[in-house]
C-alpha cells in the first residue's frame, strides 16, 4: 500500500511539475506568449523550485539557445546531431552543460536578472527539493517520501528527455521544421509533445492547432485568462500552409 501511495504521489508531483514547466518556464518566461499575475507567478516560482530545483533563468537560456540553433550545430539537445538515445537518457547532463555556462545564461536570459529572492532561495535548488521532501515526510512518512521522490525523478526527467528526443525524432511534421507532433506524448507532458506546432509558432500560448490535438496546459491557461490572472499574447492562430511552405502560420491578435 505504501508503494502504491508513494508512486501515485510521485506521478502527481511530476504532472504538476510538467504543467508549471510548460506554462511558467516555457510559455511565459522563455517565449513571453503569456503574462501571469504576480500571485500566479509567485506560486509557479515556488512550485518549480520545490518540484525540480530548476533555476528559471538557466532553463530559459537553454531553451532559447535550442530555438536559436534548432537541430543545427549549437543546439544543446538535438537528437539529429547527438542521436536519440543520447538526448533521451543524458538530457540532464546536456542541460547542465549549457545551464552552467554563465556567459550563455547571461546572453540568452538577459531579461531575467537574479533578484533578492533568487539570491536567498531560488538559486539554491537543493533547498527547494529538501523543503518538498521534508514536507512530504511530515505529512506521509519517510517511506512514502522516498518512493515518491524516486518515481517523480524518473517520470519528470524521463518526460523532459522525451520532449527533446521524441519531439525531434518521431511524429508528424505538418510545418516546415524538424520538430514533431506526438499527440500521445502531449497528453503526458502538458501539451509539450505538440513540438512541431510550437516550433512553427513559438510565441503562441496554445500548442494545439487542430481539433484532434489536445494541449492540456492550454486548458489551465484558458481558465487563468478567464479569471483575469493571465493574459495571452495571441488570441488566434490560423494555419495556412503545409510543411512545403516556410510561411506555415498566420497569427492575429
Amino acid at each position: 500500500m505504501e508503494f502504491l501511495t508513494g508512486a501515485l504521489v510521485g506521478i502527481l508531483l511530476s504532472e504538476i511539475a510538467f504543467f508549471v514547466t510548460s506554462i511558467y518556464l516555457h510559455r511565459t518566461l522563455a517565449h513571453r506568449a503569456i503574462r501571469l499575475s504576480g500571485a500566479v507567478t509567485a506560486t509557479c516560482r515556488v512550485l518549480i523550485w520545490m518540484l525540480s530545483g530548476i533555476c528559471p533563468r538557466e532553463w530559459v537560456a537553454v531553451h532559447r539557445k535550442h530555438h536559436a540553433f534548432s537541430d543545427r550545430e549549437g543546439d544543446p539537445h538535438s537528437p539529429v546531431l547527438l542521436g536519440y538515445w543520447t538526448v533521451q537518457w543524458e538530457n540532464p547532463v546536456l542541460y547542465r552543460r549549457v545551464a552552467g555556462d554563465k556567459p550563455t545564461v547571461a546572453r540568452y536570459a538577459r531579461d531575467l536578472p537574479p533578484d533578492r529572492f533568487d539570491r536567498l532561495f531560488f538559486d539554491r535548488g537543493w533547498l527547494g527539493l529538501a523543503l518538498s521532501g521534508g514536507l512530504i515526510t511530515v505529512l506521509a512518512g519517510w517511506q512514502i517520501m522516498v518512493i515518491a521522490a524516486v518515481v517523480h525523478g524518473v517520470v519528470y526527467i524521463g518526460g523532459s528527455g522525451a520532449i527533446n528526443a521524441v519531439g525531434h525524432h518521431w511524429g508528424r511534421r505538418p510545418y516546415d521544421n524538424l520538430a514533431t507532433n506526438n499527440r500521445w506524448l502531449a497528453l503526458l507532458v502538458a501539451g509539450e509533445g505538440l513540438h512541431n506546432n510550437h516550433h512553427a509558432a513559438p510565441t503562441s500560448g496554445c500548442f494545439s492547432f487542430r481539433r484532434t490535438e489536445i494541449d492540456p496546459a492550454w486548458l489551465v491557461i484558458w481558465l487563468l485568462a478567464r479569471t483575469r490572472v493571465a493574459t495571452v499574447r495571441h488570441r488566434a492562430i490560423r494555419p495556412r500552409h503545409s510543411a512545403s511552405s516556410p510561411n506555415s502560420l498566420e497569427m492575429s491578435g
